[in-house]
């Protein structure tokens, strides 16, 4: 495979990257501050594309505008599971508290296919002309899916790092029980966080339907990279998540000049697997 191939590749693994950083960003919030793996992520990211296409088809909004929507909706999914049910659980053993994640995902997935259908959907119809750089072909959605995770990144890491909210997360993330000692409110800190998380999981999963096809396995079968991406920068921090996600897009696309691209999320277990073995703490030194 000449270098054109190689850098085009690439240029489709920074994409991939940036889906599934936005996505690997909300798991390690959650587990910064809960310590809890939420197996429904997936399917909250799948919710919130559906969520945004009904703008697109009931209101014929375009996908930019459509975005906020499909961030709510996850966001209120997000923050509705984990009142009904994630809240009385909490103080259970985390076994118990990590197989209601299946079930939710499964109630999540069958309300989308309840309401949308078990088909496949499109958010644009038809054939898009492909801008060309050189030899390099980028498809205009590409621009709009790398400009609106830029944007969001940005966002996230400003509302960490200048709101108070942010603040507060990060205290909690660092020790639960000083922070609520320092008068912190706890409980409405984690009701931001889980629509935070839920909010970016929405973003990813309306890009990464915008970039291939809207199902409703599609955030399913995305779970494994992002929980691949989130260990790999680091369980718990959020900018390794955004590190780990962009090694495991480029990965998994570089992979296919030598693999059948059916082995992507393969080769994103496989890099999984080696962070762990090599140092389980991840590329940025995630706390035990």
């Amino acid at each position: 495979m000449d270098a054109t191939n190689l850098l085009q590749l690439l240029v489709y693994g920074v994409v991939l990257g940036s889906i599934l950083s936005l996505g690997a960003i909300g798991v390690s919030l959650l587990f910064g501050i809960l310590r809890f793996s939420n197996f429904a992520h997936g399917d909250i990211m799948t919710f919130g594309a559906y969520c945004a296409y009904a703008m697109v088809t009931g209101l014929h909004w375009p996908v930019w505008a459509s975005l906020p929507v499909g961030m709510a909706g996850a966001a209120a999914v997000s923050v509705a599971a984990d009142q009904l049910v994630y809240r009385r659980l909490r103080r259970t053993q985390p076994v118990i508290l990590l197989i209601s994640s299946f079930g939710m995902a499964l109630i999540v997935r069958s309300v989308a296919t309840l309401i949308w259908g078990p088909q496949d959907h499109s958010y644009v119809k038809g054939i898009q002309m492909p801008m060309r750089f050189g030899d390099i072909v980028v498809r205009p959605d590409h621009l709009v899916i790398l400009g609106g995770c830029v944007a969001l990144v940005v966002a996230v890491h400003l509302f960490l790092s200048r709101t108070r909210m942010g603040k507060a997360m990060r205290a909690l993330s660092d020790n639960m029980d000083l922070a609520r000692v320092s008068g912190i409110d706890a409980e409405r800190v984690i009701v931001w966080t889980w629509a935070l998380g839920g909010a970016l999981a929405g973003a990813a999963g309306v890009f990464l339907a915008l970039d291939s096809r809207l199902t409703p396995m599609m955030g399913w079968s995305a779970l494994l990279p992002i929980f691949a991406a989130a260990i790999l920068g680091g369980f718990g921090k959020p900018y390794g998540a955004i590190l780990g996600g962009m090694v495991i897009g480029i990965a998994s696309e570089m992979s296919t000049a030598v693999l059948d691209p059916a082995y992507k999320p393969a080769v994103a277990f496989a890099v999984m697997i080696v962070m762990l073995i090599v140092k389980p703490t991840g590329l940025l030194g995630a706390r035990r």
